[in-house]
């Protein structure tokens, strides 16, 4: 494949830390719902903010791959719909986060999105190898896999994207919880005038 390939070593680290971020928008989801807490609704929006920017660049670096390789851009292959679908659902979940409708309710209702949402993560794990596809499927594959050599190259960046995904967490995270704390300070200012 040429230099093309190694496309690919970004690629798939940021397509799991996508999925990974979509897993904590639904676990701090259900933890909001069950304690109300709002750190939880905070760090489920800073997991869509970072899974959104990693399967959208996922995408993208797909697409720079499949076109020398496959001979286009786009194809309707089940991974790539079901990612596509999936990065829509989120993003609009991060519209709806960042709009002024909804009260107190909008915590709620993101809540139970964001769980609902997470409904797509496990199809499109699966898609490769259940739908016919084009698609390589990397982990357990019957006709392709990585060869040995491949593992140690991919491990270290699936390790160093791992790293650079938390550091964006947390720090995100920490953005958000200031901006809420402002926020109520502006609004307690306001009140007592």
């Amino acid at each position: 494949m040429g230099v093309v390939q190694k496309i690919f070593y970004t690629h798939l680290p940021m397509a799991w830390w996508s999925l990974v971020s979509f897993f904590v928008v639904f676990v701090a989801s259900i933890l909001y719902l069950a304690k109300g807490r709002d750190a939880y609704a905070r760090l489920a929006g800073a997991a869509a903010e970072l899974g959104v920017l990693m399967s959208g660049l996922a995408l993208v670096t797909g697409m720079c791959w499949a076109k020398p390789i496959w001979g286009v851009w786009w194809t309707w292959d089940p991974r790539l719909t079901t990612t596509l679908v999936m990065w829509f659902v989120y993003a609009a979940y991060l519209l709806l986060r960042a709009s002024d409708v909804g009260g107190q309710r909008k915590a709620t209702v993101l809540a139970v999105l964001g769980v609902v949402a997470f409904l797509d993560v496990p199809l499109v794990f699966v898609s490769a190898r259940y739908w016919r596809s084009i698609h390589p499927s990397v982990l357990g594959s019957q006709g392709g896999g990585m060869e040995p050599e491949m593992w140690q190259a991919m491990i270290a960046n699936l390790v160093a994207m791992g790293l650079l995904w938390l550091a964006l967490l947390l720090v995100r995270t920490k953005q958000l919880a200031a901006g809420a704390a402002v926020t109520g300070l502006l609004r307690h200012g306001a009140s007592r005038n």
